[in-house]
């Protein structure tokens, strides 16, 4: 499949999903602090994502997946916080940790793609 827009990058698809279910998992928490900061990492997914798919080369791009990348590891590192002080239940963390896998891997094969090709997408 030809990726025309950022929204057809798979790994931005799958961290829209995760957007939706942190912000619905954390919409009653009153630790706003935490609410405001697990919520904000979510959101720096997608939108390094999508920012790093609009600059002009590769190897901007490719930093952009970096930093979206950290986002990644931000969330689940704030999901064990989570976890640990009672705010979700072992399945929440369970699924958002798996999620959070599996959009690192597509990260991260999006990268070594982009190393290799020399076109911008």
């Amino acid at each position: 499949m030809k990726i025309c827009n950022f929204e057809d990058i798979e790994s931005w698809q799958q961290g829209r999903e995760l957007v939706k279910i942190i912000y619905d998992i954390f919409r009653d928490n009153k630790d706003f602090a935490f609410t405001n900061q697990i919520n904000r990492a979510s959101l720096s997914i997608i939108t390094n994502i999508a920012e790093g798919f609009d600059r002009g080369t590769n190897k901007e791009f490719i930093q952009y997946l970096i930093f979206a990348r950290g986002s990644v590891s931000e969330v689940k590192s704030l999901i064990y916080i989570a976890y640990d002080l009672k705010y979700i239940n072992e399945n929440d963390f369970k699924g958002i940790l798996e999620r959070c896998n599996t959009i690192s891997k597509m990260i991260n094969g999006f990268i070594k793609y982009l190393k290799q090709s020399n076109r911008k997408i």
